[in-house]
């Protein structure tokens, strides 16, 4: 695998361990979430920059976009949270967290431990 996109999967794991993290003293709650604006703030960041690590990844090989579900929905998300700010739903990133995030974990899990062998 190509190191670039190595670090950036690394970087994409990184920032799913960190949104992990916010949650650890505590159960996820979304009114908790959603009244915590320094949260939410951290959160869409880390889904910014795990965003545009894919739109590199995809950019430099293709292929992901078969590896990483929903890869150009993850980089919508990443415009979205960037150029369209006032139009971010705290329910959506919620959903996005404690849907989907998982799921990605997992994926770029594979994908790192795919490249040790």
């Amino acid at each position: 695998m190509d190191e670039r996109i190595l670090k950036w999967l690394y970087d994409i794991k990184l920032c799913i361990e960190e949104i992990d993290s916010f949650f650890q003293k505590e159960e996820k709650d979304f009114f908790k979430y959603r009244n915590n604006l320094m949260l939410k703030r951290a959160v869409e960041r880390n889904l910014e920059i795990i965003g545009e690590a894919i739109n590199r990844i995809i950019t430099r090989d293709n292929s992901f976009t078969e590896k990483i579900s929903n890869a150009k929905a993850i980089i919508g998300l990443r415009n979205q949270v960037i150029h369209a700010y006032d139009n971010i739903s705290d329910e959506n990133i919620w959903s996005i967290l404690t849907n989907h995030l998982p799921k990605l974990k997992g994926e770029v899990d594979a994908l790192i431990k795919e490249n040790e062998k």
